[in-house]
């Protein structure tokens, strides 16, 4: 008989290090190529999506430059949508962020908000028509999605010079190339695109914001929690 084989082990903490290291290494393959998960934090899509729910967000396939209309959307930015990144001036926590980034789940460099593409590049949005719809090329939007709405009362608060203003009224906005239009389902309550546009029409200068298709991170996919899981999307 051949004289038995003598098996090398690892000493136990290096195999748990060595271990851990290959489970991160897995997790941030998936985390930035396939799917990532997230938790909403605010109400600004309800009932589409609940605050608290633990969603996933695909990554694979989800092209940031050619979504399309309806698409509910994570997309990353700083302490404002138009910085790239958050500023953390603690050492510690910025080693906690950087680690995060790394990982793609906990604490990051980034904030990730979750709205629905209304406006695509090029197209211009306004509101409202003569029975409170939105409008995308001066073509009216069905959006059954939207239950919590802002008051529109034709002939009392909508969009002409007769009365007080409805706050969903907007000017018209051209949505820039390589950007995106977004808004909250819940409209009543949502910090999207058009806030610092809403009660104004005609001319009136305001200032919307976009997302640029780099900034998408993905698509809502599923959720998690609560249980039973199911499409991240509820009807």
């Amino acid at each position: 008989m051949s004289p038995r084989r003598e098996r090398r082990e690892l000493p136990l903490a290096l195999g748990i290090v060595v271990r851990l290291l290959i489970a991160f290494a897995v997790l941030a393959v998936v985390t930035h190529t396939l799917a990532r998960p997230f938790v909403i934090p605010s109400g600004s899509m309800e009932p589409t999506v609940m605050t608290g729910d633990r969603v996933v967000a695909q990554i694979v396939g989800v092209d940031g430059d050619d979504l399309e209309r309806g698409e509910v959307i994570a997309f990353a930015h700083g302490q404002t949508w138009q910085a790239e990144r958050i500023h953390e001036p603690d050492a510690l926590k910025d080693a906690v962020r950087t680690v995060g980034d790394v990982l793609g789940i906990g604490p990051s460099h980034h904030a990730h908000t979750v709205k629905r593409i209304i406006g695509l590049p090029g197209e211009r949005v306004s509101c409202c028509d003569e029975q409170g719809r939105l409008l995308v090329d001066g073509q009216p939007l069905d959006e059954p999605y939207v239950e919590h709405e802002i008051p529109f009362v034709q002939g009392e608060r909508d969009c002409t010079d007769d009365g007080p203003l409805s706050a969903r009224c907007l000017p018209e906005i051209t949505v820039p190339e390589g950007s995106y239009l977004v808004m909250g389902d819940n409209r009543s309550n949502s910090a999207d695109s058009v806030a610092a546009c809403r009660g104004r029409t005609g001319e009136q200068e305001c200032t919307a914001r976009f997302v640029r298709g780099d900034q998408v991170v993905g698509t809502l996919w599923t959720r998690w929690w609560p249980l039973p899981p199911g499409d991240a999307l509820r009807d």
